[in-house]
């Protein structure tokens, strides 16, 4: 059965995230021949909804709104249940990123709809869709479906394919206007705390350094090294906690979770915590002196060593395989 499918699309810093993409993909395989509407929403974006259409959206819905400009939980709420009373869809997908996971619920339990969150599969099942998502801090999966009513999603980043990029695919584009009000918060200025670069949860390569990195200093060369890789620096709740570095940076089951092609640990033991967020990543290297810590046992592949004196020479050597130098 064709559905219509609503996939609630994110912009930061006025470029549209890749998990948008994702889900967009996802939206095609519920909907099934059906339409997929991508939903855009912020101030001055019209300028975006070309890529929406080239990643799978059949039709896109912008909402041009002051109070859309930086994130809020109630002026998101509104427009997003606005839209959604306006489209009736059978479906709504959403990443599973910090705005994700907040409105999510909220939306769900307005709507009486049953909702999947941190999917990291989706399939049809004897014409059913069954969503795959992991538990007990990623040690097992689980599948579920919706039996009844609107069926809502939450897809984490870097897990499920976009699909094939195509330029010449093009649709309507619906302006929608919405009342918001009564809002409890407003945004009157943004201090960013996390470095310039590739943004952690989305990342296809990150570099992680704990408490073998010693202090502050030590992030250099792991800095280095992920720039060389284009990708992200991350930490171990305890290299957080030594204040060797933000919070932002955090990784683990009380920081972010990612799933990266490659995850290079440095200097991380691998404590449990610090597992969960990161065990579902396609490749896992670690570098520690202990040839007994933890990390040895999730890890693809293990170097027994000096982080100091191994990241250098593996960032040196990376330069020369990927031509990289004079961009360094």
């Amino acid at each position: 059965m064709t559905k219509k499918v609503l996939v609630v699309t994110e912009v930061k810093d006025q470029e549209l995230r890749q998990v948008s993409f994702e889900a967009l993909a996802v939206g095609q395989k519920i909907a099934d021949g059906g339409e997929v509407v991508g939903v855009l929403l912020g101030e001055s974006i019209d300028s975006l909804t070309d890529s929406l259409f080239h990643y799978g959206a059949d039709r896109v819905v912008t909402v041009n709104e002051a109070n859309l400009k930086n994130f809020t939980t109630d002026a998101y709420q509104q427009a997003v249940l606005q839209v959604i009373d306006k489209e009736q869809p059978e479906a709504i997908i959403l990443g599973h990123t910090s705005i994700g996971k907040d409105i999510s619920p909220r939306i769900a339990m307005k709507l009486e709809a049953g909702l999947v969150s941190d999917v990291t599969a989706v399939e049809e099942v004897d014409g059913e869709i069954v969503f795959t998502r992991p538990i007990y801090s990623g040690k097992a999966f689980e599948k579920k479906k919706i039996n009844d009513g609107i069926v809502m999603a939450t897809i984490r980043p870097n897990n499920i394919a976009a699909l094939q990029i195509d330029t010449s695919k093009s649709g309507e584009v619906t302006p929608v206007n919405v009342d918001i009000k009564d809002l409890r918060t407003t945004i009157k200025d943004i201090v960013r705390k996390t470095t310039e670069g590739v943004d952690l949860s989305e990342a296809k390569v990150i570099v992680a350094g704990g408490r073998g990195v010693k202090n502050s200093e030590g992030f250099e060369p792991l800095k280095e090294l992920a720039q060389v890789l284009n990708g992200a620096v991350g930490a171990s709740r305890g290299a957080c906690d030594a204040e060797y570095c933000d919070y932002s940076l955090q990784i683990g089951q009380t920081g972010k979770v990612v799933t990266p092609d490659l995850y290079i640990a440095c200097g991380i033991s691998g404590a449990i915590q610090h597992v969960a967020g990161m065990s579902n990543s396609k490749i896992i290297v670690a570098i520690n002196k202990d040839s007994e810590a933890p990390i040895f046992d999730i890890a693809d592949y293990g170097i027994v060593g000096d982080l100091f004196d191994i990241v250098p020479l593996l960032t040196d050597e990376l330069k020369k395989v990927l031509n990289v130098s004079e961009k360094v």
